[in-house]
């Protein structure tokens, strides 16, 4: 479904239980709201989920030009006010993950927490240059150009090797991403720069990354995790950037977990408590 929100035309899907505490999923630059399929068989028994394309991805409206954080986050407001919902559980991945940290900065009001995955809270001046040199290629010869070297670093070895369907249908995410998205979304996460606000962050935050995330390390999540009071780290063994898929259970595991212990309702509605998790 497709709805207008922020001044674009954002593409969305509402499932799960019916007034129960809603949980957001914001996706990886260069995918889709398809990434959090493995999470939707633990999630859509106990909350209301609502997971949409990113502006410039998927079916959602691709505007031409740099995008900001900011504006990214916004959007996720804008989706938030549009479909009359005023407070939400978030769990970001990647740029997801950095609009999580946007937000939780600017509208802790609207958040009851935040799920920050295999994600930065700063780019290093020494990796500006590939994004660059990526964001270059992609426009000299298309997504084509940067989906095989994309899917090594999203996945390890071992589970490349089984060829996996989850593979299969990543790897169409990232050549059906529209060049202007990929491009918008690249110059926003060259603007992260979060690390020294961090500490700003109260609110109850998981943080999961894969062992192996070559992309965002283990060092990055442990720099988040040093700086938010009584947030969780939890490293994936045997996992990538895309650890959500590749170690779906054990992150499944961790997350109902932690939204569990943290449930609680919008004003005026019931809290529906997971069972037999």
């Amino acid at each position: 479904m497709k709805i207008e929100a922020n001044g674009i035309q954002i593409n969305y899907e509402l499932s799960g239980k019916e007034d129960a505490p809603l949980v957001v999923l914001s996706h990886s630059l260069g995918c889709s709201m398809v990434m959090w399929n493995p999470q939707l068989e633990v999630l859509e028994p106990h909350f209301r989920v609502l997971r949409y394309d990113m502006r410039g991805h998927g079916y959602s409206d691709a505007t031409v030009g740099a995008y900001t954080l900011d504006q990214l986050a916004a959007d996720v407001i804008g989706l938030l006010d549009a479909l009359n919902i005023d407070i939400m559980h978030f769990i970001g991945l990647s740029i997801g993950g950095m609009i999580g940290q946007c937000l939780a900065l600017n509208n802790a009001d609207r958040l009851q927490s935040i799920t920050l995955c295999d994600t930065a809270p700063i780019i290093p001046e020494e990796a500006r240059p590939l994004f660059e040199e990526r964001m270059n290629r992609a426009r000299d010869e298309g997504m084509e150009a940067l989906v095989e070297e994309t899917l090594e670093r999203w996945f390890t070895l071992p589970y490349l090797k089984q060829n996996p369907p989850e593979v299969e249908l990543i790897r169409n995410q990232v050549l059906g991403t529209p060049l202007a998205g990929y491009i918008g979304c690249s110059e926003a996460i060259l603007g992260l720069n979060y690390l020294d606000r961090l500490s700003e962050i109260k609110l109850p935050t998981l943080i999961i990354v894969g062992e192996d995330d070559p992309g965002t390390p283990v060092e990055a999540s442990q720099a988040i995790h040093e700086r938010i009071q009584n947030s969780k780290l939890v490293v994936l063994p045997s996992a990538a950037h895309l650890s959500n898929i590749e170690q779906a259970e054990a992150f499944n595991t961790n997350l109902i977990d932690f939204l569990t212990h943290h449930l609680t309702s919008p004003p005026g509605r019931p809290a529906h408590i997971p069972c037999n998790t």
